[in-house]
């Protein structure tokens, strides 16, 4: 099969096409014939070492895709096979991503994808959808899981709502029955936010984004889902409600993060650090059942049309597909693997 890989962290440069042996699942495993590789921050972090330095020898990246069922391993159940899935968390603990014709996951991992989801979209969710779910299900007056109604009378501010992780927010918390406020930096980016279903988008670089988004929530904001804390800190402060949340899963832009001890005891602020990697197998069971929900009822389409631009590589220019994440495209990256 053919498969991306890398010996040794750097840039983009280090991915090479390769020809690898078809891999076989063990006991509760399944392997995917994967059609699509969704591309996130975290895969060319990690392929840079800037996170952590090489675990292995040699590294199959993405974390994302979506693909069919080809094989199930002992103790899973032989329907499975032929089943069209969206897969999370591939490389957690493993050489092994979904940049390949082939991979083995976790049985658990490979969720049913349905008939009308084309793999675009499979490819589309598991670290967004995950990551914005989580940021949506932690506040301390608000539900831990989502649903239809969860979040009914609920106002949820998405920071950088054209970005794949605040897309997801956006469609998460309007499914679930929020106010969904987006802060974006300007027009274009607004038409994405407003393209995802946000009610409201007001762009933090002009007038009084504070103001602006008082009079739509007079009692302050429940839910931030927070992509650059250092430089939105002020802002999500001065519309948070007493006892909001704010769950912050980046720091883009890397500003340095400073708090006033006073003024977020008088809030009682939560603050919620979270990465998937740490978050917890629960966590991730609960994200991916309710995820797989929302797609079921159609509340999370991608493309352009609904907020989130769908930027496509062949397999061999994946390498092209790591520099425009890291660049900063608009959109989502996916990887065409077949």
């Amino acid at each position: 099969m053919k498969a991306i890989i890398y010996r040794a962290n750097g840039d983009a440069g280090v991915l090479e096409l390769a020809d690898r042996d078809r891999p076989e699942p063990g006991p509760g495993e399944v392997r995917v014939r994967v059609a699509a590789s969704g591309v996130n921050p975290t895969d060319w972090k990690t392929r840079s070492g800037a996170t952590n330095p090489m675990q292995f020898p040699e590294v199959t990246p993405h974390l994302d895709g979506a693909g069919v069922i080809d094989a199930v391993g002992d103790g899973v159940t032989p329907s499975r096979v032929g089943q069209r899935v969206w897969l999370f968390m591939a490389t957690a603990g493993r050489p092994t991503g979904t940049a390949a014709e082939y991979t083995v996951v976790r049985a658990d991992r490979a969720v049913p994808l349905p008939d009308g989801a084309g793999f675009e979209l499979g490819a589309s969710l598991g670290v967004p959808a995950l990551t914005a779910h989580r940021a949506l299900t932690v506040s301390e007056d608000g539900p831990s899981r989502l649903r239809p109604g969860a979040l009914d009378g609920k106002v949820v501010l998405a920071a950088g709502g054209a970005g794949a992780v605040g897309h997801a927010a956006i469609q998460l918390a309007r499914w679930a029955g929020a106010t969904v406020i987006s802060t974006i930096s300007g027009p274009a980016k607004a038409a994405l936010a407003t393209a995802a279903g946000a009610h409201h988008v007001i762009n933090y670089r002009e007038g009084d984004p504070a103001a602006e988004i008082r009079t739509i929530a007079p009692d302050g904001v429940d839910i931030v889902a927070e992509v650059a804390l250092g430089a939105n800190l002020a802002l999500d402060l001065a519309v948070l409600r007493t006892r909001g949340v704010i769950a912050t899963y980046a720091n883009d832009g890397a500003k340095r993060v400073e708090l006033d001890v006073r003024q977020n005891m008088g809030l009682n602020t939560r603050f919620q650090f979270l990465v998937l990697y740490t978050v917890g197998d629960q966590a991730l069971a609960a994200g991916a059942e309710d995820v797989a929900a929302a797609v079921g009822d159609g509340a999370l389409p991608v493309g352009e049309e609904h907020g989130l631009p769908l930027v496509r590589f062949p397999l061999d220019r994946t390498a092209d597909a790591h520099r425009a994440v890291e660049s900063g495209t608009v959109g989502k990256v996916v990887v065409d693997v077949s």
